[in-house]
């Protein structure tokens, strides 16, 4: 059973995730315009990722007797000077998802809601290699600036491709 304040906060996070995935189209859709189609692949299964964690939510929400509430999700940036303004931007919001999921599992403690804690551990170990994955890749675009590294870098990333975790 949840509370009520351990609901609210897991409905929060649900919806934020909802929000991650929404910047994470918008980048996507900027680096298409841009010509950068292995950036806008990348970015796209980055949101497909998003959104998946956005459903774990959800369906951990109902399963555990409460209620998942979609809320209204804001707008997002829509354009970067720099893949590494994106790259830096996205870094950012991963280190605030985390924020976010460590609050959350600080919560489930101080609740001595032993379940949801058990639930966020996947996503803290999660963040681990989110935030891990984005710097890295901040990391080779400082190294390759804006030359013919570049291209390299955006022929790389295309490869990625989102497939659901096996032990979700």
């Amino acid at each position: 059973m949840l509370s009520e304040k351990v609901e609210a906060a897991l409905n929060e996070q649900m919806n934020w995730e909802i929000y991650s995935a929404h910047i994470y189209l918008s980048m996507s859709s900027h680096f298409a315009e841009e010509g950068l189609g292995g950036f806008a692949a990348w970015m796209y299964a980055q949101y497909q990722e998003e959104m998946f964690h956005a459903m774990r939510f959800f369906n951990y929400i109902n399963e555990a007797g409460g209620r998942a509430v979609l809320g209204t999700i804001e707008a997002p940036q829509t354009s970067w000077e720099k893949p590494l303004a994106a790259f830096q931007d996205a870094l950012e919001h991963e280190q605030g998802v985390t924020a976010r999921i460590n609050a959350l599992a600080d919560l489930a403690v101080e609740e001595k809601n032993h379940a949801v804690g058990i639930f966020l551990q996947w996503f803290i170990s999660e963040q681990i290699e989110e935030e891990d994955t984005v710097g890295d890749i901040v990391g080779k675009l400082k190294l390759v600036g804006d030359g013919g590294g570049l291209f390299m870098l955006d022929r790389d990333l295309g490869t990625r491709v989102f497939t659901p975790p096996t032990n979700a």
